[in-house]
């Protein structure tokens, strides 16, 4: 099987080439592994042209390894570019093993998820270690396609195309569309995840207005919501065989999908349940967190005092997902504070679905906003968003990781 060896010299923190140099390449030459390629991606997308030109150069028959090092964001790149090459056929199976070089390596950190024992160079190793020595799991990745779609009416001169972006971690709007958003300024003055907590701190009184719609997915056929009591995921009461759409309104404060993974940092395990799939071989799914405002028994009315009470209840949430999941067994009080016990509604709404589709209020500039794994997509007037789980078409397609 061909080899490519690829590295991001300026994700992260800016160490890819360091690490290559000093670890990864000498362990490959330890395993005798010559890599047909060594290169260092030089812009946005460019991961992703190497790999094409590759396999265009050896007629896409065979199926490939690649090392990587970089982000969730240069895997984002490279499954993107890949997708729209022209072909009449399906591209071969893409091997991976991952490299984390990135500022969260939230699919990384999910696979092989840290432990206070880790060396550090060691643990980073872990994925090319399990290729280089053929001890290995096969992890196919599951997918989410996210499509951003003009108003079925209007003008034709004001009708754009549809644009699509595929996500191999994360597709959110509302809170973390905006830390996203916003985090790139300061990206140059603080590459750390501390950059995504200050972003926080300056959107977590916004709230979100939008129309959602979510969709079954294959084998339960119906949504399905976790349940704190038993701890098991259970069809969700606006959802039947006959009925299965679960139609939603918002304000929002958070709504965020997972595909793949339970975390987006290392110590984030915001969709805790959201390996499941993976380890039990079932259809593709999303895990979908949700916090919706006007649960809270306390509300009454949207206003600045409003928001800036609940932006502490958002702040709970999230602090509770750095504690193992914590937050999906939050509930409220009768009085609207947030307790870990009782029978009062979930402040969190985890649910399992096999998409969902996203239309934000026009006058909601903050609600057109779409991140797929730190991509910013925008949702033009009167249009959409849909966010659909996909599986790999066949065992000799897809991207699949060196566990």
């Amino acid at each position: 099987m061909s080899v490519l060896v690829i590295y991001n010299p300026v994700s992260g923190d800016r160490s890819a080439k360091t690490l290559f140099d000093e670890h990864v390449l000498p362990l490959l030459k330890h395993h005798s592994i010559s890599p047909d390629k060594i290169v260092a991606t030089e812009s946005n997308g460019h991961v992703g042209n190497i790999v094409a030109d590759f396999l265009l150069s050896t007629q896409l028959h065979h199926p490939i390894s690649v090392v990587l090092g970089a982000g969730d964001g240069t895997l984002h790149e490279l499954i993107n570019v890949l997708n729209n090459i022209p072909s009449s056929k399906p591209l071969p199976r893409i091997h991976l093993a991952l490299v984390p070089c990135g500022t969260a390596n939230a699919l990384y950190s999910s696979l092989f998820p840290p432990s206070s024992q880790d060396d550090t160079v060691g643990y980073k190793l872990k994925s090319v270690q399990a290729f280089a020595s053929g001890h290995y799991r096969s992890v196919p990745l599951n997918l989410a396609v996210n499509v951003v779609s003009p108003p079925p009416v209007a003008a034709p001169a004001k009708t754009g195309s549809k644009q699509v972006s595929i996500s191999a971690v994360v597709a959110s709007t509302s809170l973390h569309a905006s830390i996203l958003h916003d985090s790139e300024a300061l990206r140059e003055s603080d590459p750390t995840i501390e950059r995504f907590k200050t972003a926080a701190r300056q959107n977590i009184t916004r709230w979100y207005y939008a129309s959602v719609k979510l969709f079954p997915r294959k084998g339960p056929e119906v949504v399905e919501i976790y349940d704190p009591q038993t701890g098991t995921f259970i069809p969700h009461e606006s959802s039947t065989e006959d009925e299965p759409i679960v139609d939603l309104i918002g304000p929002f404060a958070y709504f965020l999908s997972t595909v793949n993974v339970d975390r987006l940092e290392p110590a984030f395990k915001i969709t805790p349940r959201g390996k499941d799939t993976l380890e039990e071989e079932s259809p593709a799914a999303l895990d979908l967190v949700m916090v919706r405002p006007m649960r809270d028994p306390s509300y009454t009315m949207d206003s600045e005092e409003t928001r800036r009470t609940f932006a502490d209840k958002v702040g709970a949430v999230l602090s509770a997902a750095y504690k193992d999941g914590a937050h999906i067994a939050l509930r409220y009080a009768d009085d609207g504070s947030i307790v870990t016990d009782g029978d009062g509604p979930t402040v969190v709404e985890y649910v399992r679905c096999g998409g969902w589709e996203w239309e934000p209020d026009d006058i909601n500039d903050r609600a057109h906003l779409v991140c797929a794994d730190g991509e910013i997509l925008t949702i033009p007037t009167e249009g959409k968003v849909t966010c659909t789980a996909a599986t790999p078409m066949n065992d000799q397609t897809g991207f699949v990781i060196y566990a």
